[in-house]
């Protein structure tokens, strides 16, 4: 399946057989992905019973609980970390200190790690245990980035990163994030999202677009017939993906979902294109963020024969 990047009732139309292998497989890759959610869960409802049998142990009527099954060790931790944990904090821009492996998850779950001199971010999703990173606007491709006329570098004191960009006046927007799909969790459908903030001066995009690409295997003209409608501003629209407000004060808006198989694809890359758009400051990008999908957007792809588009 590798390089596929169609729609399925094209397929549908041509070889039948093969679009119920298709829904096997999608069932399948929701199942993987569920059970390892269970797995996370499990670890942390029996944390959470381990902490309650500590505080409530002093009650001469408490029960403790002594259950093997409700006891979490390193092992269970250890478990839910990265394979690869260890690369990952050793690229960290502070030393990473931590007793114990729940210490170093937990650390990871609740706030982001800057990498590679401050480039991008790290973190772990608290529900899946899967990896979330960020590419910070250093790191990102962008049209005319340049042009002291259109594009303005700046710092933000709610930034995880010390420098983002601020969209100055253009009439075009061409914003691109990669990353490479080994450094991803496997078997995960991963959400692109980019992360933002307006300010008073911002004007409706008039035609803002999100594309997700293989690099290897799609090419630009291909992609963007594949491209969603955005909405930067929270609007009341029933078409298109339109921007929330985020927990960290910033806003975001998802570019697209892709399937991350085993990490062999190379590299996937995210875009947002704006044709036709004047812009008179006030857009400040923070960067674009990957991380895994969550099961509200997973259920609002089931169905094959909806718009779900295959990325091999």
């Amino acid at each position: 399946m590798a390089g596929l990047c169609l729609r399925i009732e094209d397929i549908a139309r041509t070889d039948p057989c093969f679009v119920v292998q298709l829904e096997d497989e999608a069932e399948s890759m929701s199942q993987n992905y569920d059970n390892w959610e269970r797995v996370v869960q499990a670890v942390l409802q029996r944390e959470e019973l381990r902490q309650v049998a500590l505080y409530s142990s002093r009650e001469p009527s408490f029960s403790s609980i002594s259950s093997s099954s409700n006891t979490v060790n390193e092992t269970d931790w250890d478990r839910l970390l990265p394979s690869d944990y260890e690369d990952i904090i050793a690229r960290s821009v502070t030393p990473v200190a931590y007793a114990t492996k729940k210490d170093l998850y937990l650390s990871l779950c609740d706030s982001p790690m800057l990498l590679d001199e401050g480039k991008m971010s790290f973190q772990l999703d608290k529900t899946t245990g899967k990896k979330c990173y960020m590419i910070g606007a250093r790191e990102l491709e962008i049209l005319g980035a340049d042009d002291p006329m259109s594009f303005k570098w700046t710092s933000h004191k709610d930034s995880r990163f010390s420098t983002m960009i601020e969209l100055l006046r253009i009439w075009w927007v061409d914003i691109r994030g990669r990353i490479e799909t080994q450094m991803l969790s496997p078997k995960t459908r991963y959400a692109a999202y980019l992360v933002f903030k307006l300010g008073k001066f911002f004007r409706r995009f008039e035609s803002a677009k999100g594309i997700i690409k293989y690099v290897k295997y799609d090419e630009d003209y291909e992609a963007e017939k594949r491209a969603a409608t955005l909405h930067l501003e929270p609007v009341k629209s029933k078409n298109g993906k339109i921007a929330v407000r985020r927990s960290d004060g910033w806003m975001e808006v998802q570019l697209g979902m892709f399937y991350n198989d085993l990490g062999e694809d190379g590299q996937v890359e995210a875009r947002l294109m704006g044709k036709n758009t004047y812009i008179n400051g006030g857009f400040i990008v923070e960067g674009i963020e990957f991380r895994p999908t969550t099961n509200a957007e997973r259920n609002r792809r089931k169905g094959i024969f909806s718009n779900m588009r295959i990325f091999g």
